[in-house]
């Protein structure tokens, strides 16, 4: 499984504390059957995103753990217009491996006005907005649709792998299912911020998918899409939408 958001890398936002906290969450991860992760710390008001920083901590804890599981650069982004701004200029700074998907993560209370205007721009320049945990967002909860507007747009949807049950509030874990019921989530990832309370594991989550929709939705949405992600590669929509989708992207890409 490769895991597509995280926050491992330590000293950079609200997730690991220490060097010897990222070194658990790795080894926790990779005993969980994770073979790759996206190192996306937090760019927002709060804390400042450094390439080149991540980019020194992936370096060194690889050389700590021999890289397994792999380590790859991406950003939790937040859609400030100084983001957006740096991000239309440059990128590859903030996407996962310098590919084209931006982890996009909205405030809690407040979704702006502009975002399908910000969206539509950052298609245009090629890079595709993947929609963090919306399932966790309480304005979002009560407005899935517009999840579904994102998505028919070219955006891609990431629920967190804990909301499948209700470690985040039984909102989030309706809203969670409800989304992929309607066949709108591409990816699963952990969201990891530690090793107790928000662990960096899939596994639990491939159980609770492949009982609830077989083997072939939970290999997409924790194997294929996610290295799709990684290597800049079209991702596709579980059962109904997947063959729309796919022409979708096929046509985007050619």
């Amino acid at each position: 499984m490769i895991d597509v958001h995280t926050h491992v890398l330590w000293g950079l936002d609200d997730g690991a504390k220490t060097r010897d906290d990222s070194l658990a969450m790795l080894r926790m991860a990779a005993d969980s059957g994770t073979t790759g992760m996206v190192a996306s710390p937090h760019a927002n008001l709060q804390f400042k995103y450094d390439a080149a920083l991540v980019d020194d901590r992936i370096a060194d804890l690889t050389a700590a753990t021999g890289g397994v599981p792999t380590l790859y650069r991406g950003c939790d982004f937040h859609l400030s217009l100084e983001n957006i701004q740096d991000a239309l200029r440059a990128p590859s700074k903030y996407t996962i491996h310098r590919g084209p998907y931006l982890l996009v993560e909205f405030a809690d209370i407040f979704i702006p006005p502009t975002t399908d205007d910000v969206f539509r721009q950052f298609l245009d320049r090629g890079v595709i907005p993947v929609l963090t945990h919306p399932e966790r967002n309480p304005i979002l909860q009560d407005h899935l649709a517009r999840v579904g507007q994102w998505v028919e747009m070219g955006c891609l949807a990431q629920v967190t792998a804990q909301s499948l049950t209700d470690r985040f509030g039984k909102a989030a874990q309706r809203a969670a299912w409800q989304l992929l019921r309607d066949n709108l989530v591409h990816v699963i990832a952990s969201d990891a911020h530690d090793t107790v309370h928000r662990p960096p594991r899939l596994d639990s989550a491939r159980a609770i998918l492949t009982r609830e929709f077989g083997p072939h939705t939970a290999a997409l949405l924790l194997d294929r899409n996610p290295e799709a992600l990684v290597a800049g590669m079209p991702a596709i929509l579980p059962e109904t939408r997947q063959r729309t989708t796919e022409r979708r992207w096929y046509e985007f890409w050619r």
